[in-house]
């Protein structure tokens, strides 16, 4: 096992690694930047390095600085956590050249995967259907023509190295191809440094499902089953659930199969999440994978009792799944509500000092955050302040109890999206099962009318 962890996040997530590190008894090193220097995950940690100026460009996504500061403490491992330098393949090379063990997959799985456009085909060849559309990066528009004619409109263009809805639109018709190919490639070349793009069919009114997995350095590799992602703004998830209420259990049990069949053949090892598209027919089709721990990780983990982040530092220190995890059960429901420091009407960010801050407790309720009182929002970086867990016997209960938790949590001198959760969580439609991606857009518009 590891004797010493550098961590290169901040926010909760920091916080999350740090306690699943105490719990295997390994020190811990956590980086700051100069406006995070009273942030909790440097308070608890075992010690702790600034790297540089608040914005994540000199600080975060600094690699010099994050591997100087490694070597300074001589750390053994790094953690990435989510977002930032985690599905970086040449910062997990640099870590590999500088005797320093990457948390996370190889760097030749990061970066197949994370060009999303040989991740499909790499997919599409281990049997796993995916949305019809280019073969890999259009180049040019005569192709982008030539594939839209035989798909079929509505066409979805994306960049094919990047996320977020960032190099992302929507075409309906051979009048806007053109136009939105070139917006596209633009905003995905200043975004990610590519203008690659590709295409694919559009689904209407599609569920975000996605299977969390978990491998090891020996060639194992599992599912965890699914969550629920659909409820999103412009393709930022806001509430995740697991189990999701239309996947049933054959659908669990083959796509799961084909997943896992799929990811041994690539020698995927460490924690991921297989994204898929789900039509109203009951269709999935693949998306994309994400090649690290995700923000909505703990649904999984209330409903399987497994440790995602401790399994993760396990298994990067050679130890085999069949150690690592406890018999794998499925057991009630689980929500997920991210707590953002946003007006929760206009989506503004909502940088400040928080005056007052209360977490809610009680049967079936997690929160995982770094935020408390006095603590300053900074604006260099995401809004999320904290993630609310319910877990209950059945989906109902889960819904009670976060609606109960999100009654009882209280954050006061910045807006947060406490309320929008509310009205999710009293929507009809929502308690029904009765949503899909573009759910938030009719809910939101029918309350400005």
């Amino acid at each position: 096992m590891f004797r010493k962890i550098l961590i290169a996040n901040r926010g909760e997530i920091a916080l999350r690694i740090l306690s699943a590190c105490r719990e295997l008894g390994i020190r811990t090193v956590a980086v700051y930047s100069e406006a995070d220097r009273h942030a909790l995950h440097v308070r608890f940690a075992d010690e702790a390095i600034c790297i540089g100026p608040p914005r994540s460009s000199e600080s975060y996504l600094n690699i010099p600085q994050v591997i100087s500061a490694a070597e300074i403490a001589n750390v053994d491992a790094i953690h990435p956590g989510y977002g930032f330098l985690s599905e970086n393949a040449n910062f997990a090379e640099v870590c590999e050249a500088s005797h320093i063990t990457f948390i996370g997959p190889t760097p030749d799985a990061i970066r197949l995967m994370g060009e999303k456009d040989k991740a499909k085909e790499a997919m599409a060849t281990a049997g796993i259907p995916v949305v019809p559309g280019s073969a890999g990066v259009v180049p040019d528009e005569d192709s982008a023509k030539d594939i839209a004619r035989k798909i079929g409109y509505p066409v979805m263009i994306k960049a094919a190295e990047g996320g977020g809805g960032r190099g992302m639109r929507i075409v309906r018709s051979a009048k806007e191809l053109i136009p939105l190919f070139r917006t596209a490639r633009t905003e995905a070349e200043q975004a990610f440094g590519s203008p690659n793009v590709y295409m694919e069919k559009l689904i209407e009114r599609p569920r975000h499902i996605e299977f969390q997995v978990l491998g090891d350095r020996h060639g194992n590799v599992i599912h965890l089953g699914e969550r629920e992602c659909s409820l999103q703004r412009r393709h930022q998830k806001v509430l995740e659930e697991s189990p999701s209420v239309v996947v049933d259990a054959e659908t669990r049990q083959r796509v799961g199969k084909q997943v896992v069949d799929a990811l041994k053949a690539i020698g995927y090892s460490s924690a991921g999440t297989m994204e898929f598209l789900r039509e109203e027919s009951g269709n999935l089709y693949f998306i994309e994978m994400n090649a690290r721990i995700q923000v909505e990780h703990p649904v999984t983990e209330m409903v399987t009792g497994v440790d995602l982040v401790k399994s993760q530092i396990r298994v990067a220190a050679g130890e085999k799944l069949e150690k690592v995890l406890p018999p794998i059960e499925f057991r009630g429901h689980a929500i997920e509500c991210r707590i953002n420091a946003e007006d929760p009407d206009t989506f503004t960010p909502s940088a400040g000092k928080v005056t007052a801050f209360r977490v809610p407790g009680g049967p079936g309720i997690r929160v995982d955050t770094a935020c408390y009182a006095d603590a300053v929002i900074p604006p260099y970086y995401d809004s999320l302040i904290a993630k609310l867990i319910s877990h209950g016997h059945d989906r109902a209960e889960a819904i009670v109890r976060m609606q109960r938790a999100l009654d009882g949590f209280v954050v006061e001198g910045v807006k947060t999206t406490i309320p929008l959760h509310k009205r999710i969580l009293a929507d009809p439609n929502f308690l029904a099962g009765k949503f899909d991606t573009h759910f938030l857009e009719r809910m939101t518009a029918v309350e400005t009318k």
